[in-house]
């Protein structure tokens, strides 16, 4: 039997309303209006696109979007410059720094200096560690996404075995403190874990974070699983000469074993912007002392 589809481009649209309804709400109620900044360093083609959609998605919620292009040649101390503005400006909520920067930077440094209340990205040490010690804190926005589905999917998480493909700061290791604070069993597989198709065999949720174009057959997916692909790989299709986005598993194989499955795209990705709007709007609340919102993020 083909696995149910888990539909992240539905999902997320309907998040977005109710990011919607809650900006509507806070200019009516407290004449005020989230704001997000953006700032993309470089030309990178992949991250402009990024940019150019949550700039719309922004606007098309109601909020106010900051938008600050940087040449390549930036000197650093000009960027850190930047996002000291930014975290005095009263009318600025959330701030994201568009990754990659250029190699002359030090990311590290840059995510650090932004104002861990301002982190709508959850990268900032402070709120890696709140995460990671089960307190409340900016959660990155692509874990959580990933999150929110298998929770619509699956109800409680308890008790279930999870297995995360990856180990990156961004996804692979908040995503296990996420899983761990629903109370599954979890493992972290990469590149060097021993009979990796034997781990991940065993896994009722399997999160595939590696950046790998279809890593993950079927084989390894255990009878039932739902499985998250969280992968966007650009892979060129010879007969047509043009290119298309693939996951980090194989879609066609793994769907016929998975009890749910995302597809690429239209899984995780329209996830990830809807989650940044929510936590720009939670950033705004908690900056106003005002309640956070109810039911956006489940």
């Amino acid at each position: 039997m083909a696995a149910d589809i888990i539909d992240g481009k539905a999902f997320a649209a309907t998040m977005r309303e109710k990011v919607a309804d809650h900006v509507s709400r806070l200019k009516a109620d407290h004449g005020i209006t989230p704001g997000l900044a953006v700032v993309l360093v470089g030309e990178d083609p992949a991250s402009q696109v990024y940019v150019r959609n949550k700039r719309k998605q922004t606007v098309e919620c109601g909020m106010q979007s900051f938008e600050h292009r940087l040449s390549p040649e930036t000197p650093e101390a000009d960027l850190l410059a930047l996002v000291k503005r930014l975290n005095a400006d009263p009318a600025v909520h959330g701030i994201l720094v568009q990754l990659p920067l250029p190699p002359h930077m030090n990311a590290d440094a840059v995510i650090n200096a932004i104002d861990p209340a301002k982190d709508v990205d959850g990268f900032h040490i402070s709120n890696v560690g709140l995460l990671g010690t089960g307190q409340k804190s900016m959660v990155p926005c692509t874990p959580l996404g990933c999150l929110m589905m298998l929770r619509d999917r699956l109800g409680s998480l308890s008790g279930l075995d999870a297995v995360v493909i990856g180990r990156s700061n961004i996804v692979g290791k908040p995503m296990a403190q996420l899983l761990l604070g629903e109370s599954c069993t979890v493992t972290i597989a990469h590149s060097r874990t021993r009979d990796l198709a034997e781990v991940v065999r065993r896994a009722d949720i399997v999160v595939a974070a590696v950046g790998r174009p279809r890593m993950v057959p079927g084989s390894w997916i255990k009878p039932g699983a739902t499985v998250i692909d969280v992968g966007i790989n650009r892979i060129a299709v010879p007969e047509t000469g043009k290119t298309r986005l693939v996951g980090d598993v194989d879609f066609d194989s793994c769907a016929q074993v998975a009890g749910a499955i995302t597809p690429v795209p239209g899984g995780v990705g329209p996830m990830t912007i809807a989650c940044l709007l929510a936590n720009t709007v939670t950033a705004c609340c908690r900056a106003n002392g005002l309640p956070e919102p109810d039911g956006l993020i489940v």
